[in-house]
């Protein structure tokens, strides 16, 4: 019998998801209601309270939370929440706006009515506020920063209050083989026996040393969930399309049937690093995964943090902030003298035996028409991005 991991906050999943069967008159309603144009960070935030992926939340941060969130880590019922979850409004949308009134949000791209939500709270976010989120959450106020781009392209005031979803985009039909929701993984794990499972996060094409991750993970844990984003991504990142059928070759050559799990989720990408890698880990609980494989530089961009800080940030956890732990594994590498993939808790010999692998020099070779090493990327995952940079000529 499978014993996964509790939700967050120990009570449950909470989809915000309305019922299949109210859908339409909601749709109808809110189309009568103030419109509130999301970008897509806010979209994507929607769409993960919608399947309760962010369980317990029931809506977007009041002031007191979003505070204490990026100062403390924490709700401010105590809860444990690394990352903050607002919407924001233009000045004069928002003074128009009355205490409890109901408002329409609509995704500013497609022009899709998401939800309903009760506004509840108005709160301003200043210049210095945002300087705040991002020196706490990102590490930085660099404006090159994707992440704290973000931040500062926040609007001037900030709605707060629950919602309810009407709508799940198109990313449910158009990943329909890949897109799962909390309930539906946990229903797979169950329905496999697992009770520890590994979630591997990824947003490109798996090369030889995170197919190694995984197949350590496989070592310890029952199966490996690899979750990969729906979402945006930043530019020059590969499309989710093409980043699954990479997968898939890979997981079809090289893993053993039923020990892996391929799906995707319609996150955004903050780029936050240490903070990242802990709410991957709250949101992956949801799902029912018991691990979370971290890595070099998990969810990080640039210089702007550490090889390990990502890890070392799980030890800086109070006892119960999370049921989901780190599977904290070294940087990996392919050893000529080993004749295979390794670490340097494994590898004795000089780095000169080393082939170093990363996604980001995986794409500068793909760009330039080099040939991929097969100690870098397995032939039949090289194929596959190969045709798909052949095509952006």
């Amino acid at each position: 019998m499978s014993q996964l991991v509790q939700p967050h906050g120990g009570k449950g999943l909470k989809p915000l998801l309305a019922p299949a069967t109210e859908r339409a008159a909601e749709v109808a309603r809110a189309k009568k209601l103030k419109q509130i144009l999301m970008s897509s960070k806010e979209t994507s935030d929607v769409l993960m309270l919608s399947m309760g992926a962010y369980t317990p939340l029931d809506g977007f941060m009041g002031r007191d939370d979003w505070h204490s969130v990026c100062a403390d880590m924490k709700l401010k019922n105590g809860l444990f929440w690394p990352i903050p979850i607002t919407l924001t409004a233009d000045q004069a949308l928002a003074d128009s706006i009355g205490a409890g009134e109901e408002v329409a949000l609509v995704d500013e791209e497609s022009g899709t009515v998401m939800a309903i939500m009760q506004v509840n709270e108005k709160f301003a976010l200043s210049d210095a506020d945002k300087a705040f989120e991002a020196q706490h959450v990102y590490t930085t106020t660099d404006v090159k920063h994707p992440g704290v781009q973000k931040v500062n392209e926040q609007k001037a005031v900030a709605l707060a209050g629950p919602i309810s979803v009407i709508d799940e985009g198109a990313f449910p039909s158009q990943f329909a083989d890949l897109y799962q929701r909390p309930a539906e993984a946990r229903a797979a794990f169950t329905e496999k026996g697992w009770s520890k499972v590994a979630a591997f996060q990824t947003r490109n094409p798996m090369h030889r040393s995170h197919e190694y991750l995984a197949k350590i993970a496989i070592e310890v844990t029952d199966g490996v969930y690899i979750h990969q984003v729906l979402g945006k991504l930043k530019a020059g990142d590969i499309p989710a399309e093409t980043r699954t059928k990479a997968i898939q070759a890979m997981i079809d050559g090289y893993f053993v049937p039923g020990t892996v799990i391929q799906a995707g989720y319609p996150i955004e990408m903050r780029y936050a690093g240490p903070r990242e890698a802990l709410f991957h880990a709250l949101i992956r609980q949801n799902f029912g995964c018991s691990h979370l494989i971290v890595g070099r530089d998990h969810a990080g961009v640039g210089d702007y943090y550490g090889p390990f800080d990502a890890q070392h940030i799980f030890d800086k956890l109070w006892p119960g902030a999370l049921e989901t732990v780190p599977l904290k594994i070294d940087i990996t590498f392919y050893c000529s003298k080993c004749m295979g993939m390794a670490t340097a808790k494994t590898c004795p010999h000089d780095k000169q035996y080393q082939v170093n692998i990363s996604g980001t020099k995986q794409r500068e070779m793909l760009t330039a028409g080099e040939d991929i090493p097969p100690e870098f990327s397995r032939p039949e995952v090289v194929k596959v991005l190969q045709e798909y940079y052949k095509n952006l000529d």
